[in-house]
C-alpha cells in the first residue's frame, strides 16, 4: 500500500508553507534567483514560500540544513554549480553526496559568468589585462564568494590557461567580493552576470569577457573570453532545486511541474534574462542525468586546477 500512501501525499501537498534554503547570503545572484521563482511559485502550489538563508563553507551549511530536513517537499535546496558539482570534487570531506542526499527536482536557469575588473585598472580588453597582470606577478587580487565555488575555480582556470599567477581572496559570498571589488582592494573576478551586468552599466567595475560561448544579452557589447583569444574556454554555471533524500516521487513530480509552469511565464523569463541568466529548465529525471554528467565534467577541472579544500 506505499504507493497509495505516496499518492495520497502528494494529493494533500502542500500542506503548509515551502522553504527554500540559499546557502549564500542575501543580496547575492542566487537570491535574486529565488526572489524571482518564489512569488510565481506561491500562486501556482497554493502555499506561501519563504526564503531561508543559510550560508557558510561554500553552500554546505545550507545543503546540510536540507539533507537533514523532513523529506516531504516543504523544504528544497536552491543551489548553484558550486554546491552541486564543484564542491563533491574539492572537498575531501564534504558532509553530502549530491545524488545520495538529495532527489533533483528541476533546473531553472543557465548563467555565464563575466570576467571582472576594478574599472581603475588601466586596462580595456581581456589580452590587455593579461599584459598588465603578467607584467605584476603575484600582485593582482581576485576576490570570489568563496572557497570551491564557480567564482573561485573559474579564475584557477584562467590562471591555468593564461600562466599568470594571481592571489585568491576568499570573502563570504558575492556581495562582500563586489564590494571590494569596487573598491580596488581586489582587482579581479569572475561572477555570474546578473550583478556583473548591473555594476558594469553603472561604471561601478569593468567587464573585459564573459565565459559562454556566445555573447550575453545582459552584455552585447562585451566579448566573449573565446574571442578574446583563449580557444575552448567555455563556463557556464547553472542554477537548480533539490529535495531531501527520500521525497515521495509524486510530491518531487508535483515540484517539477510547478516550475515548469513558472519557467513557462513571459514575464518570468524576461526578467530572468534581465538577470543575465537563460532560463533553462529540465525535469526531475532530466535533471539527474545532467548532474551526473555535469559530476563527473567538474570532478576533471578540479583535477586539473590542483585545487582542494578540507
Amino acid at each position: 500500500m506505499t504507493c497509495g500512501g505516496g499518492a495520497a501525499s502528494a494529493a494533500t501537498f502542500p500542506t503548509k508553507p515551502i522553504r527554500i534554503v540559499v546557502g549564500f547570503p542575501a543580496g547575492g545572484p542566487l537570491d535574486l534567483h529565488a526572489r524571482l521563482l518564489a512569488d510565481k511559485l506561491q500562486a501556482v502550489l497554493g502555499q506561501p514560500v519563504l526564503i531561508d538563508y543559510k550560508s557558510g563553507a561554500g553552500g554546505t551549511v545550507g545543503a546540510q540544513e536540507v539533507m537533514k530536513s523532513p523529506p516531504d517537499g516543504h523544504t528544497l535546496m536552491l543551489a548553484n554549480t558550486g554546491v552541486m558539482v564543484i564542491n563533491p570534487a574539492l572537498y575531501t570531506k564534504l558532509p553530502y553526496g549530491t545524488l545520495r542526499d538529495f532527489v533533483p527536482v528541476a533546473r531553472t536557469a543557465m548563467q555565464p559568468l563575466a570576467l571582472l575588473v576594478n574599472p581603475k585598472l588601466p586596462v580595456t580588453t581581456l589580452p590587455q589585462f593579461i599584459a598588465y597582470a603578467k607584467a605584476r606577478p603575484g600582485q593582482i587580487n581576485y576576490g570570489s564568494a568563496g572557497n570551491g565555488g564557480i567564482s573561485h575555480l573559474v579564475p584557477e582556470m584562467f590562471k591555468n590557461a593564461t600562466g599568470l599567477f594571481m592571489v585568491h581572496i576568499p570573502y563570504r559570498g558575492s556581495a562582500p567580493a563586489f564590494t571590494d571589488l569596487m573598491a580596488g582592494q581586489v582587482q579581479f573576478m569572475a561572477e555570474s552576470i546578473p550583478q556583473a551586468a548591473n555594476y558594469h552599466r553603472q561604471g561601478k567595475v569593468r567587464a573585459l569577457a564573459v565565459t559562454s560561448r556566445e555573447r550575453s544579452v545582459a552584455l552585447p557589447d562585451v566579448p566573449t573570453v573565446i574571442e578574446s583569444g583563449l580557444p575552448g574556454f567555455e563556463v557556464v554555471g547553472f542554477y537548480g532545486f533539490l529535495a531531501p533524500a527520500g521525497t515521495p516521487k509524486e510530491v518531487v513530480q508535483q515540484l517539477s511541474d510547478a516550475f515548469k509552469t513558472v519557467l513557462g511565464q513571459a514575464d518570468v523569463r524576461s526578467r530572468m534574462t534581465d538577470q543575465g541568466a537563460d532560463p533553462a529548465f529540465l525535469g526531475a529525471d532530466d535533471f539527474a542525468k545532467f548532474l551526473s554528467t555535469e559530476l563527473a565534467r567538474w570532478s576533471e577541472v578540479v583535477k586539473k586546477s590542483g585545487a582542494k579544500l578540507d
